[in-house]
């Protein structure tokens, strides 16, 4: 029996999974300017890739000074928050192909926090604000000479809320936030609500006192920003709510 061959034209036929996409990345540099300045970068990308990977090409094959954070590229670290095409993602869980590569992807730094180059923020005001809350179980007595125990529906009230990986995407696509940074914001509230709800913790009073301040819990708005933003789906706007009902009842 003979054996099939395939032709020349058709072994070369095979198409690239390559495509020409167009970065539009706001870039900042105030040793440059005072202004921050919109610049396109052509790149070609196989569209299963990640808006990181399409920033790694550009920084290493076409200019080294863009400034943007990375660590894990596995959604775990929370670094690498952005705003994508208007809206605040992690950018290595953004696939090219999600988001309409035909047109320009525009990436830029996370609102309400002071931009230091390019797509770097100081994060500085908002880890104040997740310090503040006491994000860590207090206990009172001896320490203990066995692990403390919690049942599977204790560990379950506050489940949600240990997802968080402090990214700062919900506090940063909140508009009371961009308005005042003196707002706590959502991240903090959700750290507080971790361990407010936690039947091993003796400190949800203190935390709930913390979040009675004018620019505490009360300050939500209730827009669902911040639960849309979250990479992690925490039911952020959900835990703000959890939090107010705990201080007007006293009970959590």
């Amino acid at each position: 029996m003979a054996t099939p061959v395939l032709d020349k034209a058709e072994a070369g036929a095979t198409a690239s999974p390559y495509i020409t996409v167009t970065f539009r990345i706001r870039r900042f540099n105030p040793e440059l300017s005072e202004d921050a300045v919109w610049e396109d970068f052509r790149i070609e990308i196989d569209p299963k890739e990640r808006v990181l990977d399409g920033l790694h090409k550009i920084k290493w094959d076409l200019d080294g000074s863009l400034t943007f954070r990375r660590s894990c590229a596995h959604g775990i670290c929370g670094s690498d928050a952005m705003r994508i095409n208007g809206k605040n993602r992690l950018a290595c869980k953004t696939l090219i192909k999600d988001i309409n590569p035909e047109k320009p992807i525009t990436v830029e730094p996370i609102k309400g926090l002071t931009v230091l180059k390019d797509l770097v923020v100081d994060m500085e005001p908002f880890f104040q604000a997740y310090r503040d809350v006491m994000p860590f179980l207090i206990t009172s007595g001896n320490e203990p000479t066995r692990e403390r125990l919690q049942s599977p529906e204790d560990r379950e009230r506050f489940d949600d809320t240990t997802k968080c990986i402090l990214c700062a995407a919900c506090t940063s696509s909140c508009p009371v936030f961009w308005n005042d940074g003196q707002y706590f914001g959502p991240a903090a509230i959700v750290n507080a609500h971790r361990f407010i709800f936690d039947s091993r913790d003796e400190a949800g009073e203190q935390r709930l006192e913390i979040l009675n301040d004018r620019d505490g819990v009360w300050r939500c708005r209730t827009t669902f920003n911040c639960t849309d933003a979250c990479p992690r789906g925490i039911e952020v706007t959900k835990a703000i709510q959890e939090v107010k009902r705990a201080l007007i009842t006293r009970r959590f």
